[in-house]
């Protein structure tokens, strides 16, 4: 599980619904982060008027705390002024060493908002940690992980996420099956049907192969679009894994990627992958020092 989860939080039910997927994927002795990204430049608010600045403050702490206290549970408040939701919410988990960001999917809500943002491409381009998107209600029936999937295609990159999702599987008692679609050239269909029948047929039978060869692995192929293949694939699931190639975990989502289609159509929580983040590591005495009692609820970044 991870050590260092930070939460996207706002107004809106996106909020809730990613506190109620990180508190999933939490570690027994893991510390958990609610974070508020507002409008504005740090700097700008450093040498604001006093009560300007403590507005703002108070309005990001009530709201926080409001948060937490509907969780139900402990966890560390920590704001930010920053002109795009996602460069603060990557500064903070810069901060706090963070190894997982969890967002809502609510269009209006905070990945709304990352998504339709002008200037968010250069900060989610490479995010600083894995990030996980909860679908919209996730929080008003939150379903027990049972059954944990993984994107594959032989890629390095996925071979390290089956890698990722079998050890989250084990740790909650998850069954693990991974999946892969698989295609043809589009100059294929010229062909024979019959022979195109076949080849889709051999396509998925050496697929399903390999997939069964990974071991402990449930084997699941279609013929078709990833994305599309695996948005269907994810009303099976409690959470579907996917690796972020060299887009970084949301930065795919500005291109168009599987990844973008996957965070507005899959039916179960997504788990992104970053290029060479330690995702699930074995705890460490003393790795993340308790903070000071009032750290946890000032502004970051003062």
């Amino acid at each position: 599980m991870f050590k260092q989860i930070v939460v996207g939080v706002d107004e809106h039910q996106g909020g809730r619904d990613a506190i109620a997927l990180a508190r999933q994927l939490l570690a027994r002795d893991g510390d958990l982060t609610l974070a508020y990204v507002y409008a504005g430049d740090q700097r700008l608010y450093r040498s604001a008027s006093p009560p300007q600045e403590t507005s703002e403050h108070q309005h990001a702490l009530k709201l926080l705390e409001k948060a937490r206290n509907e969780a139900g549970g402990q966890a560390q408040l920590r704001w930010r002024a920053c002109p795009s939701v996602g460069r603060g919410l990557h500064e903070l988990c810069e901060m706090i060493e963070a190894d997982l960001l969890v967002v809502g999917s609510s269009r209006r809500g905070l990945l709304g908002r990352v998504l339709i943002g002008d200037d968010t491409h250069a900060a989610l381009h490479e995010a600083p940690c894995a990030v996980a998107i909860a679908p919209a209600g996730f929080a008003r029936e939150p379903a027990a992980m049972q059954e944990v999937g993984v994107g594959y295609d032989r890629s390095p990159e996925s071979e390290r996420a089956v890698e990722v999702a079998r050890e989250l599987a084990t740790e909650v008692g998850a069954q693990l099956s991974a999946f892969q679609a698989v295609s043809l050239p589009s100059g294929a269909f010229r062909a024979d049907p019959s022979l195109v029948r076949d080849a889709i047929a051999t396509l998925v039978n050496e697929a399903r192969h390999r997939i069964a060869e990974l071991g402990g692995v449930e084997p699941h192929v279609a013929y078709g679009h990833p994305a599309e293949e695996l948005a269907a694939f994810s009303t099976s699931l409690d959470l579907l894994i996917v690796d972020a190639r060299d887009y970084g975990p949301i930065g795919g989502l500005i291109h168009g990627s599987t990844s973008q289609q996957l965070a507005r159509t899959a039916r179960c929580p997504l788990l992104v992958l970053t290029r060479d983040t330690p995702v699930i590591a074995a705890p460490v005495a003393g790795e993340h020092e308790p903070e000071p009692t009032r750290a946890a609820t000032e502004q970051s970044g003062s």
